[in-house]
């Protein structure tokens, strides 16, 4: 008997280049630079097999993210309008806050839980953890749960 599928949320890195791959063919599919499943396969150097084998298994976080609640964890420095700054973007993407949870700062750092809600209106959700993750002051930052 089959299990529950599980999914799990990996950094780039971590992904062999076959399933990279297998992204960028799915794109060049979907804007047209691409006409064939055997074009795309030769452009990114995949077999066709590869793509096949792949492609439903496989896809960029943000395009699965729209509707869903995220949670995620921060590790930030204790300073003057840092949250604000992470709240901004979060807003900046058209995102709603549904939960937020800051412990007392220990040494100077904050921890920060958000939950918030993808709407049709956020824009790249991948692009929005990035730009919180590269704000000054941000040391950390993980998704903890997408439901």
């Amino acid at each position: 008997m089959k299990g529950k599928e599980q999914f799990y949320v990996v950094k780039e890195k971590a992904v062999p280049e076959v399933l990279l791959k297998v992204v960028e063919a799915k794109k060049l599919l979907e804007t047209g630079k691409a006409a064939t499943v055997q074009e795309a396969a030769d452009l990114t150097g995949i077999s066709r097999s590869s793509f096949y084998k792949y492609k439903d298994d496989i896809s960029l976080f943000h395009e699965n993210t729209k509707g869903k609640k995220i949670t995620f964890v921060i590790q930030m420095n204790d300073q003057p309008g840092l949250l604000s700054d992470v709240l901004k973007v979060i807003a900046e993407y058209q995102a709603n806050i549904l939960t937020i949870h800051q412990t007392i700062p220990v040494n100077g750092v904050a921890s920060l839980t958000l939950c918030i809600d993808i709407l049709p209106t956020t824009g790249n959700s991948m692009s929005l953890f990035t730009d919180i993750e590269n704000l000054e002051g941000v040391h950390y930052m993980k998704i903890l749960a997408s439901e």
